[in-house]
């Protein structure tokens, strides 16, 4: 069911920050046209920790209704205190999410036997799929493989979203993981490396702004057709790394207000991209097709 090219999809803002829910519908219309197979929705790029609980919550109900069931909708709902990620689950449920994405705790750097419970007690709770997200380069906590199939015997724990790159990771949760156990890519540089070697697909910063090229990619990677793949990734290569230049969402949100399709709000403590940044992620953004030069 979350196989292939799902967006982590960033929340659009007005310029004083407020939530820009008219062009979160344009976003959305436009990703299901472009052929994105699944929406999440207040995930980290979509700057989770900047918005207050009401907004977290109003975010995920609007994804869902203008999504109408057209494709699956992934609620982020990870928190670095299990009781409320419970609870952001629960309203999650409530709003009619397909699947739960819940990060690592950050910050406070849980051992793996932390993270097992915290993981446990929030299945416990749920009623929907939790996916599980591991991105030890922004919380400072690493989900390891072996925690991570002690997980998988949860029925409701079924996905992981993967974002060490490492190929020697890559393998080893394949071969710890066999299907039906979903493993997406979390990390857009190695993402096509993944799929060829077994994930299921993605969970992509790139896809917000070349979705339609992000699907092509999926689909020759799921298919095993290395060339195709490697054709399909090559024009966005620099894009994987321009979107990075600045902490995440800085770049993806200012690629996307230069496409006209959000306005340029993002909320302190992120601020806007840096000017020395501009060039080459307008180059990216060119040579993957999504801007004139």
């Amino acid at each position: 069911m979350f196989e292939g090219s799902n967006v982590a999809l960033v929340t659009p803002m007005d310029a004083d920050g407020a939530v820009d829910f008219p062009a979160l519908d344009a976003l959305i219309e436009w990703h299901i046209e472009s052929g994105t197979q699944g929406l999440v929705a207040v995930g980290t790029t979509g700057e989770s920790a900047t918005l207050s609980v009401d907004e977290h919550v109003a975010v995920i109900r609007r994804v869902i209704e203008v999504t109408a069931g057209r494709v699956p909708v992934i609620a982020g709902t990870g928190a670095n205190a299990t009781a409320e990620a419970i609870a952001l689950t629960r309203a999650a449920e409530a709003a009619g999410a397909d699947a739960a994405l819940v990060v690592t705790p950050y910050y406070n750097k849980p051992p793996q036997e932390g993270l097992y419970r915290h993981y446990m007690a929030i299945a416990d709770a749920a009623t929907i799929p939790i996916i599980l997200y591991n991105v030890p380069g922004r919380t400072g906590c690493d989900l390891a493989p072996t925690t991570a199939e002690r997980l998988a015997a949860h029925p409701r724990i079924v996905a992981l979203k993967e974002a060490v790159g490492a190929p020697e990771r890559v393998a080893e949760l394949r071969s710890r993981l066999p299907a039906p156990f979903v493993l997406l890519s979390g990390d857009d540089a190695t993402s096509a490396d993944a799929m060829l070697s077994g994930f299921d697909g993605v969970i992509s910063v790139t896809a917000n702004v070349v979705p339609a090229q992000m699907r092509a990619l999926c689909d020759a990677a799921r298919a095993g057709d290395d060339a195709a793949a490697r054709a399909a990734d090559a024009p966005m290569a620099g894009l994987h790394s321009a979107l990075f230049l600045d902490p995440n969402p800085i770049p993806v949100k200012w690629a996307l207000h230069q496409m006209q399709r959000i306005g340029p709000g993002i909320r302190l403590p992120l601020v806007p991209m840096r000017a020395a940044f501009e060039a080459p992620v307008k180059t990216a953004l060119a040579d993957a097709g999504a801007l004139e030069n």
